[in-house]
Formats: C-alpha cells, structure tokens, sequence
C-alpha cells in the first residue's frame, strides 16, 4: 500500500501486513535427522495470547520496542510474561472453554537460558504445531511452517543469546487453499501440539540417513543413505553390531550411499525384529531401530517378505477426549494394544500424519501402518501452492517416517473427485512418494463409481495398492450393490477397502432397522465381513473407525459434534456390539 499521506499507520492501514512473512519457508530442505540425538526439551509452561487480529504481526511485537526513534516511551498492546499460561505440548481449544471453538491465532512465548557447551550449530526442532506457525527468535523473524502435523526445524545458532525469548504465532484458519482445505470431517485443533526440543550438533553433521532392505535382493541387501551438512567430503561408518556389521560409506558432495551384504532376520507383525543402527561421520553420530522387512505388490497380492499378507486393520485418528491431537505415549499405547486385542496387523492413521510415536511403538509392538498426507475431499487442485504445500508435507512425513519398518503403504489423499486437475494432482504426489521411497508402496483412499458400480478412478494407474470407500449399508442403503462392484471391476492390484462402517451411539440398543443402535451397526458389519471376505481381490480393509472423535459436521441429536461410527465410545470405555464381530472375524482369517 502506498505511504501517501503523512498519518500513515503501517500496523493499522496496510492490509498487506502478512508479506514479510511469506519468504524463509521452513520445509523438508530445513529438517535434521534428529533420531537418537540427545534434545533438550522446551515443554512446560508456556505463555500464550489469544491474537484474533493478528496484531503481532501487524505490530511487530516479537521486536519488543519499547519507545519511539527518539526514545520516547510508547505504551504497548502486550505484555508476555504476565500473559496466562498454557501447557506444551497441548491443543488450545481444550485449555479453556472460552476456546473451544476458537479459530486464528493465538501468540506463544516463554524464555529459556542457553550456555554453549562447545557445539558450533544449534536447532529448534517442532514436532507439530497447527496448522501453520511462524517462529520468532530474540526480536529476528525466523521462517514459516505449513502443516500442523509433519515436524519442522529452525537453525538458531546466530540469533541465540544468554537469555532467549522464543515466540510463535500459531493459526488454525481453516482455508480453501490450504492443506486440508476449511471442509472436513474432523476437529480443527490448534496449538503447538507437539514437543519443542532444543539439538546442539557439531559443524558438519548428519542431515538425513535412511536405511532398508533393497528390494528384490533376496533379503541379503541393505542399502543406506547418507546426507550431510557442514564439510561434506569424506567418510561415514554405519554399525550394527547384533549383525557383525562395520561397513564404510563414502560421502562426496554431501550425500553418500552404499549397499552391504547382511542376513538380518526379518521383521514382521508375528515377530517385531529390530537392530540397533549407528551411523557416524566425524564428530557427529545418531542412532535408530531399524528393522528389514520387504514389502510388495504382485497382481492382486500383497507380500511382506515374500509370504503372502491379508491386511487386518483398523482406521484411527489422533484424538482424546483430555488431549485433542496432543496424545500422551500411553493413550497411544492403550490405541495400540486395542487394535491387537481386536486382532488388527495393520493400522490406517487417517487423514493427516500422526505423531512420530506412532511408527515408533509399532515398529516395537508388531502392527503394519498406513500413513497419510491430508489431501482431503475438495482440495484447491489447480493451485500451484497448494500442490507445493502438499508435495512438501508428503517429503516431511517420508523423510521422518522412511526407517520404520511398520510403515508400508503411503497414501497420497482421500475421496476426491476423479477430476482432471485432481487427477494431476495426485498423480504428481504418488510419482514423488515413489521417487522420495521405492522400497514403499503408493495408494489412496478412492471412491467408488456409484453410478457405473464398479471401481474406476484413473488415478489407479499410479498406484501400487487400490484403497477403496464404500459405505453400502449405511448412506448407500441397497447391500447389493456391494457384490456387483467387484463384479463390474477387474481390478489387476490389490484392494484394501480402507473405509466401511455405520453409525452406533454407544449403548443405544434396538433393531437392526433401528439407525444409529449398535445392532445396526453389526448387522452392517457382518454383511460387509461376509461379502469382502469371499473377493479374491480384497487383500486388506480397515472399517471405519476404532472409537468415536470429534467433528462439527455431525449434528444428529444421536451425534451430538462426534462421528459414532467407532467400535468404541470416544473415551473407549464402551465397546460396541460389533467390536467383538469384527474381532472374530479377523482371528478366522
């Protein structure tokens, strides 16, 4: 906006106030491997305000003027640290009733102390904050982050002081042009949900390594890679001592990559094998547990290490009633354990990437994951952003997530319309998955051709695994139709039916006609088990939905803002009639 006129006001007359913030995008081309270092944690109390006009950005309070040029005092429209406090990691809509349905931004802050102790970089590493946050350092505008559910990092190593204010401006608006878009089918949480560490590394250091099975080796091969920051020639060493295993790798450029002979035992639901892997390259070492595991598709079948695999699962999302997203480790443990008591080998973590904890414990604990990127239902698909926006969440969720040997399906999105934009859209997103990760398999959740009855999206072509879903029974009430899709289809990859299911509010009782009672709901069940168990190409399917969550969509008196179609109450106290249907069905197969 031009300054015409000497009563100018930038904070109050610029409505353009937010494009200083657009550059220094903070992307997968800023994260670490952070796997195994040591962090220390910047949890705790923090402060925070409710900034619904967005006035520290307009105002630039992260510069903490207190008086004019002339050194004149000017009164302020803040004051940090008398501000309340709320705890982090945690979602602000639960801090307070008041916020509840709260959507904006709202300003974090608190201080820290920091003392070298001889490191020469130092980063901030944010496990998730929703769903957009820029980070401030020391009065010094830092970068942006898109994406509340992908980890970030931030080099602080110049800004740092002896004593540090940190301070974020996190804004959960829903938008058009987002990802996901302002429509979907669950509860918009904001806040920095995540952990905030602090990591001190040498000069030159690790930035990314990944290691797995090559495929088609006959398990006798793994390949590691290695990118390094700082001075980048010269050799790493990767160790695994259970497997005898000291091997060099040479690093010009950069980047290093090698592939060493090795029989290490597999890893599989039935038997969780994992190696301690230590890679180190000058003065700098990070350690993960890996386990080697190969997985594929061939014709209609799935194979995990050469046998073939039925995928008995579950659909999720990361939500508590206490928590929102901010899940402790033992609710997702007590998730976990739910879905092997229910006899799952697989978890489809719907519709956003869950916390890195996730992998972690099921990597330990023996359950197979689909992870996912939110391109939900209407995304913008002709916007150029938007695609940026989504191809660089889907690099953070690989780069993060690329040495858990639980993780084998990547999904690219979920019910879009089969639209050309879409189409080269999605295409793109599973091209880059492939290109970022080939020891993976690339699919989506698609829907069905209700008109033809019969699975048609072109996006099948680009994929390695066909996610299908279908709610016969339930919104489409003529069952039948269910048998004649597969009929009318040839589908020559497998199938997982990654959603079915219907409505039960939890201890509702009455006929099976009687919608939203649990009979209803495992009169569905038993149809759908029935049917998809007899299609030779159903290779896997993961109902709809483990327990119930939040969503402002669902205003049915029986849903009261919750999506009920959980074999569990939300609070999981409850277990629905058609858990233990579902239960019997899969310790059958």
């Amino acid at each position: 906006m031009a300054q015409e006129t000497g009563n100018y006001i930038p904070y109050i007359h610029d409505r353009d106030y937010n494009r200083p913030y657009l550059d220094k995008r903070l992307d997968r081309s800023t994260m670490i491997c952070d796997s195994g270092r040591e962090k220390e944690s910047l949890n705790g109390w923090w402060r925070f305000g409710v900034d619904q006009y967005d006035t520290c950005l307009r105002a630039r309070w992260y510069e903490e003027r207190a008086a004019d040029p002339s050194g004149r005092a000017i009164p302020l429209d803040y004051s940090f640290d008398s501000w309340e406090q709320i705890a982090v990691p945690s979602c602000w809509n639960l801090h307070a009733e008041r916020l509840f349905w709260y959507e904006g931004s709202v300003v974090y802050t608190r201080t820290f102390r920091y003392v070298s102790r001889g490191e020469k970089r130092v980063f901030l590493r944010f496990g998730g904050v929703g769903s957009e946050a820029k980070v401030f350092l020391n009065r010094r505008y830092l970068g942006k982050h898109r994406g509340g559910s992908t980890p970030f990092f931030v080099e602080v190593t110049a800004e740092l002081e002896a004593d540090n204010r940190l301070l974020v401006v996190a804004n959960n608006s829903r938008r058009s042009d987002a990802v996901p878009c302002e429509n979907t089918d669950w509860f918009n949480y904001g806040g920095i949900h995540r952990d905030v560490e602090l990591i001190r590394l040498p000069e030159s250091f690790i930035r990314s390594f990944g290691i797995a099975l090559v495929p088609g080796s006959a398990f006798a091969r793994i390949r590691v890679d290695v990118e390094v920051e700082g001075r980048s020639e010269g050799s790493a060493e990767l160790s695994i001592l259970e497997l005898g295993l000291r091997a060099p790798i040479l690093i010009r450029e950069g980047r290093g990559s090698a592939v060493i002979e090795a029989a290490p035992e597999l890893w599989s639901p039935e038997r969780p094998r994992l190696y301690e892997a230590i890679l180190r390259y000058r003065d700098d070492e990070v350690r993960d547990r890996v386990g080697f595991r190969e997985i594929a598709a061939e014709g209609q079948q799935l194979r995990l290490n050469g046998e073939p695999l039925f995928l008995k699962g579950i659909c999720t999302h990361e939500e508590s009633v206490a928590n929102g997203r901010s899940l402790t480790e033992e609710e997702i443990v007590a998730n976990l354990t739910l879905a092997k008591e229910l006899g799952c080998n697989y978890l489809r973590l719907a519709h956003y990437p869950h916390s890195e904890r996730v992998a972690r414990l099921s990597d330990e604990l023996g359950l197979l994951l689909w992870e996912e990127v939110p391109v939900y239902w209407a995304i913008d698909f002709d916007n150029p952003d938007t695609y940026a926006n989504a191809e660089n969440q889907l690099a953070e969720l690989i780069e993060r997530d690329r040495n858990r040997a639980s993780v084998i399906l990547w999904s690219v999105g979920n019910e879009n319309a089969d639209t050309d934009s879409r189409f080269r859209f999605m295409s793109s997103l599973a091209r880059k998955a492939k290109e970022l990760d080939p020891t993976r398999l690339v699919t989506a959740a698609c829907l069905i051709d209700h008109a033809e009855l019969r699975i048609a999206d072109r996006l099948v072509e680009h994929l390695d695994v066909i996610g299908v879903n279908e709610y016969y029974g339930w919104y489409e009430p003529d069952f039948a139709k269910l048998g004649r899709i597969f009929e009318n289809s040839t589908p020559t990859k497998p199938v997982i039916v990654s959603e079915f299911g219907a409505d039960a509010r939890p201890g509702f009782h009455g006929t099976v006609d009687d919608l939203g009672s649990e009979e209803c709901q495992l009169a569905i069940y038993r149809k759908q088990l029935s049917t998809l168990g007899s299609i030779p190409s159903v290779r896997g399917m993961s109902p709809w939905i483990l327990y119930d969550f939040r969503s402002p969509r669902r205003l049915h008196e029986t849903q009261n803002y919750y999506n009920i179609k959980g074999l569990l109450s939300a609070d999981k106290g409850h277990r629905k009639l058609a858990f233990d249907a579902l239960r019997e069905f899969y310790r059958s197969r």
